[in-house]
């Protein structure tokens, strides 16, 4: 017999044939896939109606519950939307991160300039002070 069953089974002997068909119910193969189904109902099961007309009736391992096409359309819209919720999310954090840091270095900027200018100050008020001191040279350049 194969490892996952076979839809036709070898067909019997002449003489099985007739003891099978009078003795016991034919053989039926199931696979590890295949739905279990009785022919009918158990009367222990109280839940034997309700499954009996209820729409989901797979239950491989493979199947997914049946559902309305548009309660699947739904859940991947809301999906879609929590998707791209969390794509913004992350924008919005790079954007406020991008904008922190430009703010950093525009502060940084008007402290190096502020500085530069500081120094700057300094340097002209000693090219001053020497150029006060240069003028006082020279006054016995007259007489030649």
């Amino acid at each position: 017999m194969p490892l996952f069953g076979s839809r036709n089974p070898d067909p019997p002997t002449t003489a099985t044939t007739q003891k099978t068909t009078s003795t016991s119910p034919p053989a039926r193969n199931r696979s590890i896939f295949s739905r279990r189904r009785s022919s009918s109902p158990s009367l222990n099961s109280p839940t034997t109606t309700t499954q009996s007309h209820s729409p989901k009736r797979h239950s491989g391992l493979l199947h997914r519950h049946a559902e309305d096409a548009s309660i699947i359309a739904a859940r991947e819209r809301v999906m879609s939307a929590e998707t791209a919720e969390r794509e913004a999310d992350r924008a919005l954090f790079a954007a406020k991160a991008a904008v922190r840091e430009a703010r950093e270095h525009v502060k940084r900027l008007e402290r190096e300039a502020a500085e530069e200018a500081r120094l700057a100050k300094i340097k002209q008020n000693q090219a001053k002070a020497i150029g006060k001191r240069g003028k006082a040279l020279g006054r016995h350049d007259h007489s030649v």
